[in-house]
C-alpha cells in the first residue's frame, strides 16, 4: 500500500494493519491549522507509523523532524520515506523503541510542533503527555496535536497545559494542546 502527501509525493506504508496511517483528510486538516508554522520548525512525530506526518512536515519545510516508532519494520519504511522527501538542509532522525524511554532520551530538546498518534486503545495518552511536560519538550509557543478516537476518549489533564482547539473528522478526533504560565 502507498499514500500520497504534499506535492503529490508517494510514500510507502507497511502491509496489513500493523500501522494505521493518518488519513489524508486529517493530515490536511492538521497542516491547514498549522499553516505558516511549519517552515523552519522542529517537529516531533510520536508513534510515527509510516512517517506520513513527519514526511509532510519535511515537504513543508520543517528544519528538524524526529520520529519515534516501536516497530523496526515501520522504522525502515519511515527512513526510506523521509530520505526520499528531505532536502539537504533538513535534519531528520528515526528513533526505534518505547516512546516513553525515547522521550526521556530527548530531554533537553525543544520542539515547536509535536504530533502524537498512538494506537487509540493503547493507554499511552496520559503517560506520554506527562512525560512531554516533565521533560519540557514543547516550546513555550509550540503546540501538540493528539490524534484519538472521536468517541470514548478521556482528555488527559496536564499541569500548565491547556486545550487550544478540538476537531472531529469522522471517527478521528484531534485535540491541540499548548503550555501556559
Amino acid at each position: 500500500m502507498s499514500l500520497r502527501i504534499y506535492g503529490n509525493r508517494q510514500l510507502k506504508t507497511l502491509p496489513g494493519k500493523d500501522t494505521r496511517p493518518t488519513s489524508a483528510r486529517v493530515r490536511e486538516a492538521v497542516f491547514n491549522i498549522w499553516q505558516g508554522e511549519i517552515a523552519g520548525c522542529s517537529w516531533l512525530d510520536l508513534c510515527a507509523g509510516s512517517g506520513s506526518m513527519g514526511a509532510e512536515a519535511l515537504c513543508r519545510g520543517a528544519s528538524l523532524v524526529i520520529g519515534i516508532e516501536q516497530s523496526s519494520r515501520a522504522c525502515n519504511i519511515i527512513q526510506q520515506n523521509w530520505q526520499q522527501v528531505a532536502q539537504a538542509n533538513q535534519e531528520w532522525k528515526v528513533l526505534r523503541g518505547d516512546v516513553l524511554q525515547q522521550l526521556k532520551n530527548l530531554s533537553g530538546k525543544k520542539f515547536d510542533r509535536i504530533y502524537f498518534d498512538p494506537p487509540y486503545a493503547s493507554g499511552l495518552y496520559q503517560s506520554v503527555l506527562e512525560a512531554i511536560a516533565d521533560y519540557q519538550l514543547l516550546n513555550s509557543d509550540g503546540e501538540l496535536a493528539a490524534e484519538h478516537s472521536s468517541q470514548d476518549w478521556v482528555i488527559p489533564v496536564i499541569a500548565n497545559w491547556e486545550i487550544c482547539r478540538q476537531k472531529v473528522y469522522g471517527n478521528t478526533g484531534l485535540t491541540f494542546f499548548r503550555t501556559f504560565e
